[in-house]
């Protein structure tokens, strides 16, 4: 009886070490500039997005709170910056060891750019954004964990 418990366990050794190193990339992270946080997060779908958790300067000219004014899309510019999702639907991609297929959104310049996320150790997240599906046409950031 103790025999398939342990075979079982073995089965599920490898599984439960994907996830793990899947779910490595949650939690805070500071951007760049030192100008926001973003708090990764998994969803129900499998997925891993991001949303921003605080800003520097969280309100504009006025004293209110900082919206997305540079979206493209104008039903989207009384939406707080803060909540909102700038990392969308990334997958881990084991081979690779980066998770990919998502896109990045930067309320800066109202632009949304496909995407990878690699960790570079355990505490810096490699980010590179780019066009037209050529990661050598793109740019790199590093985030922090908090």
């Amino acid at each position: 009886m103790k025999h398939p418990i342990i075979l079982a366990m073995l089965f599920m050794m490898p599984v439960i070490a994907l996830h793990g190193q899947a779910n490595s990339i949650i939690g805070v992270w500071l951007t760049e500039d030192g100008d926001s946080r973003v708090e990764v997060f998994q969803k129900d779908d499998g997925r891993f997005y991001g949303r921003v958790v605080w800003l520097e300067e969280p309100l504009n000219e006025e004293g209110k709170p900082k919206v997305d004014d540079q979206n493209p899309d104008a039903a989207m510019h009384d939406v707080p910056i803060i909540g909102l999702e700038v990392l969308q639907s990334f997958t881990y991609n084991q081979s690779k060891e980066e998770w990919t297929g998502g896109t990045i959104y930067d309320p800066k310049n109202g632009r949304t750019y496909s995407a990878y996320l690699r960790l570079d150790g355990e505490n810096t997240l490699r980010m590179r954004g780019y066009v037209y599906g050529m990661r050598f046409l793109g740019r790199s950031s590093y985030w922090t964990r908090e």
